[in-house]
This record gives C-alpha cells, structure tokens and sequence, in this order.
C-alpha cells in the first residue's frame, strides 16, 4: 500500500478582507468592547432614574447582564423593574441576546471618578 505524503496545496486565492477583519476583532476582542459601550449608553436610557447614578452594566454572558449597585437597596429597586429593563433592552440592544440581569454589590459602582 502506497502511502501519500504529499502536502496539500496551499490556497492561492487571497482572504476577503471582512474575514480576516472578523477573525482580528475576535482575536484582540474588539468586538466585545463595542458591545460593552453599547450596553452602557443604553443602560443610561433604560436604567430608572433611581438607579442611573448609582449603577453601572457590566458583561453579557451567557445572555445574562451583570449589572453592579453601589447599595443593597438599589438590589431590590432593580428587582422591581427588571422585566422592563430587560424587555427595553431586547428592543434596543437585539444583538446583545440579555434575557436576564443579575445584579451585584460593588461600592464604587455608578462613580465616574
């Protein structure tokens, strides 16, 4: 039985350039970052006025929005409005895929300096 070990050949045909742009911004996680501002310039529209200053969005994972509050009662006050929040942001944000948020404590959350 004869064995083939010869290479196969090498494309010649160049890449189109939005494959390897997509491949980049995958790579040096660009695409995330922009998904990241997107998320909280709507945050700032969607939020309850109670809560715009004293909150900030984290990560999407999973379709799931981290969501950090500087005071355990924001917890709550976001638990009341959570179905609507997420609702605005499946309209505004439909790339995104948030089908829930999960809120977390963080001292400095909603502080710009």
């Amino acid at each position: 039985m004869a064995i083939n070990h010869r290479r196969p050949k090498a494309e010649t045909e160049p890449l189109a350039i939005g494959r390897v742009m997509a491949r980049l911004m995958a790579r040096t996680g660009y695409g995330r970052e922009q998904g990241t501002s997107a998320v909280a310039s709507v945050w700032q529209t969607v939020a309850p006025d109670a809560l715009k200053k004293a909150s900030q969005p984290g990560l999407v994972r999973r379709g799931v929005l981290e969501v950090f509050v500087s005071h355990s009662a924001h917890v709550q006050e976001l638990g009341f409005h959570k179905r609507a929040i997420v609702k605005q942001l499946q309209e505004l944000l439909p790339d995104a895929g948030i089908t829930d948020i999960r809120c977390r404590l963080l001292a400095d959350a909603g502080r710009t300096t």
